[in-house]
């Protein structure tokens, strides 16, 4: 057996335990999670002996923390010895110095968890390192299979014993099994590759290199960067911001259906996937991914600068101030601001040093309206006609809390104006969506939106503005939670699972 030392702790640290019970017991409620699609995942990888491999990865999932805050973890491999830290909590919570130091090794892999699929667990919380003919290999994974059922089936078959109930888990036993049968690593992963559907952005650490894979459609990200040194080292990221923040330069995307083999010979490429398409995840573009990250060689601060012009000739209208909703609306405000003439302020100031919390509020805060993330400015606000600019709206719940509030500040009329298409159809791409028919847009027009949230006026924008203004081909992008058309097929059980209505026309 290939030795791996664990320095993960077996108990949960004492300030997370009370948060690792309720999410076990799963009983937080609608009515208090973030009005928001939450989060896909972060992944990272670096090849770079001569490095403290172990120090760029925590500090590049550090730069992706806004991808999943549940739990964390980096695997670096020394030879043949794997050395593993995983736990819940962020990165900053689970990794110190002292755990560092005890993570050496010549190439890193490190993920940030947000749970799609499987619970969230300690236990499965990622890297996923499994043992194979040729030695551990530690798997990193952003995105959803949704074959997972058949595929779980055959791997029980096989005698593997899977310990998560994550999909990421049986992507690396998949590889494991083809590996077993006496292939090399690429071509075990790559027909282990072709037995997965859906979404899948991985980077995996074997002793002998790290590999970057991008599912046939790319719907998920992954970049590669540079160090600079002699000889050249590799880095992968999910978002470019991972790469900057130590130092790398960004070289390119790993392309859909693309493995990148990084060893000490340098960066290979091999293109496992007969027919890709690309259907980049549009989500990405409106909200996931940081405003300063890269993609499609601009910022997408950029980007959303420009959905807010173009809402702005779309859905015209009079008031004194526009602003966003801190920090996702931001840009897209700043961009109604500049197509309409209208001043653009700060109407809410965040705090942004609030995480998720598990501790409930008492009834009387509740009535009196509990104001931990979001705080209104009432001398800005009294008075005066505003629009408030946001990214999207999933339950709704959120907005009218926002709306009673800007009201209750003095606020005269209360415009909302809404960045991207109503959300209609949940994602089964890695992306943590409710069951349709708690999609507020899946069951309401926008009048009716309008009157629940008590707005004096409500207007998204159009699903081919958000495509054009990407100044992509508008084909490239998977924008199926705007349209319910799926790019990979969703076996009826798994469909079952969150989509309840018939296809919704908005």
């Amino acid at each position: 057996m290939i030795p791996i030392h664990s320095v993960t702790s077996d108990e949960y640290p004492h300030s997370l335990r009370g948060a690792a019970i309720l999410a076990n017991n799963q009983i937080e409620s609608h009515e208090n999670r973030p009005d928001k699609p939450e989060e896909a995942c972060g992944v990272f990888g670096i090849y770079a002996p001569e490095q403290d491999v172990a120090k760029m990865t925590y500090f590049g999932l550090y730069a992706l923390q806004h991808r999943g805050q549940e739990s964390a973890g980096i695997a670096t491999f020394e030879g043949t010895h794997v050395h593993l830290h995983k736990d819940m909590g962020l990165v900053s919570q689970v990794f110190n110095e002292t755990i560092l130091e005890e993570l050496p090794g010549e190439l890193a892999v490190g993920h940030t968890r947000y749970s799609t699929t499987g619970s969230s667990r300690k236990v499965n919380a990622q890297p996923a390192v499994v043992e194979t003919r040729l030695g551990l290999l530690a798997l990193a994974h952003n995105g959803n299979l949704v074959n997972t059922v058949p595929l779980r089936e055959e791997l029980l078959k096989s005698n593997f014993n899977l310990v998560t109930s994550t999909d990421s888990e049986m992507i690396a036993y998949a590889i494991a099994q083809e590996v077993n049968t006496g292939l090399d690593w690429l071509e075990g992963s790559i027909r282990a590759f072709k037995r997965c559907e859906g979404a899948f952005s991985l980077v995996i650490g074997t002793a002998d290199g790290v590999m970057g894979v991008r599912d046939p459609n790319g719907i998920r990200p992954l970049v590669i960067g540079t160090l600079d040194s002699d000889p050249i080292r590799y880095v992968l990221a999910s978002e470019t911001c991972g790469l900057d923040i130590i130092g790398a330069e960004y070289l390119r995307d790993v392309e859909p259906g693309e493995l990148v083999w990084i060893t000490e010979a340098g960066l290979a490429s091999f293109h496992w996937s007969p027919q890709p398409e690309r259907k980049l995840c549009i989500f990405e573009m409106i909200y996931f991914a940081r405003p300063d990250s890269l993609m499609h060689n601009e910022t997408l601060y950029s980007y959303r600068m420009r959905l807010g012009r173009r809402i702005a000739k779309e859905s015209p209208v009079n008031a004194d101030i526009v602003f966003g909703v801190p920090d996702s609306g931001i840009p897209a405000a700043i961009g109604f601001s500049q197509a309409s003439g209208i001043p653009y302020g700060e109407g809410l100031i965040k705090n942004r040093y609030v995480g998720r919390t598990f501790i409930q509020p008492t009834q009387t805060m509740r009535e009196l309206g509990l104001r931990m993330k979001l705080n209104p400015l009432k001398d800005v606000l009294a008075g005066k006609r505003v629009i408030i600019v946001d990214d999207s709206i999933v339950r709704g719940t959120t907005s009218r809390k926002l709306v009673k509030t800007l009201r209750e500040s003095g606020a005269e009329e209360v415009h909302m104006r809404i960045s991207s298409p109503p959300v209609t159809h949940p994602c089964f791409y890695g992306i943590d969506t409710d069951t349709q028919d708690q999609l507020i847009a899946a069951t309401k027009s926008v009048a009716e939106i309008a009157k629940q949230l008590e707005v004096d006026s409500l207007a998204y924008l159009s699903w081919e503005g958000m495509l054009e203004e990407t100044r992509e081909d508008t084909n490239s992008f998977c924008s199926a939670c705007f349209t319910g058309d799926y790019p990979v097929a969703i076996p009826e059980q798994v469909k079952r699972s969150k989509l309840i209505l018939e296809k919704v026309v908005v």
